[in-house]
């Protein structure tokens, strides 16, 4: 079974697909965030410490230093 995702409704070009994330303690936190697919919209909905924030920026996460074993 094929998945349809919502179309964005800023740019009716992309879709908005969900994105998981964990928190502080390591839980998965599941579609903490929305963004569109165009990425010449980049349209997002996310979710912050219980606030909902709209288009923030999107950032380039690959110079991102990650948390890993020492």
């Amino acid at each position: 079974m094929e998945r349809a995702y919502p179309p964005c409704r800023k740019c009716g070009a992309g879709d908005l697909v969900p994105l998981s994330d964990f928190g502080s303690q390591g839980a998965p936190i599941e579609y903490k965030a929305w963004v569109c697919t165009n990425p010449a919209c980049l349209f997002n909905v996310k979710i912050r410490n219980g606030d909902i924030i709209i288009n923030e920026p999107v950032n380039d996460g690959s110079m991102h230093a990650y948390r890993g074993a020492r």
